[in-house]
């Protein structure tokens, strides 16, 4: 079980597993904000109970819901609006270090070069 949260605590959730591969978007928005992407099936991720608001960002073909912390303002997570497919992005910055230290690093579906 991995516990992972924003900087400031308010949006909180659990995960299964570690991820063993980590997507490195280098699109305009996840660059910007240094988001680093592992895939999860929606059942494999539950946010406290108690989790704080997130504002929610849609741009391009608005496929997808990307959340920020509604206070501190980290990108959390997206969710697909096709409600068939079943899987969710969690920005991995919000794990800690040692959750993704054993995992492979890819850049655009390539592997990154150290």
């Amino acid at each position: 079980m991995i516990d992972a949260s924003c900087h400031c605590g308010a949006v909180r959730f659990t995960l299964d597993a570690a991820p063993a591969e980590i997507n490195d978007c280098d699109c305009s928005l996840c660059r910007r904000h240094g988001a680093r992407w592992a895939y999860y099936a929606l059942s494999k991720v539950r946010f406290a109970p108690d989790s704080g608001p997130t504002d929610v960002y849609m741009w391009g073909p608005r496929r997808l819901e990307f959340h920020r912390c509604a206070s501190c303002g980290c990108m959390t997570h997206w969710r697909a609006v096709d409600v068939h497919r079943p899987v969710m992005g969690i920005n991995t910055r919000m794990m800690p270090p040692d959750a993704v230290a054993g995992a492979r690093v890819l850049r655009n579906g390539q592997a990154a070069e150290d």
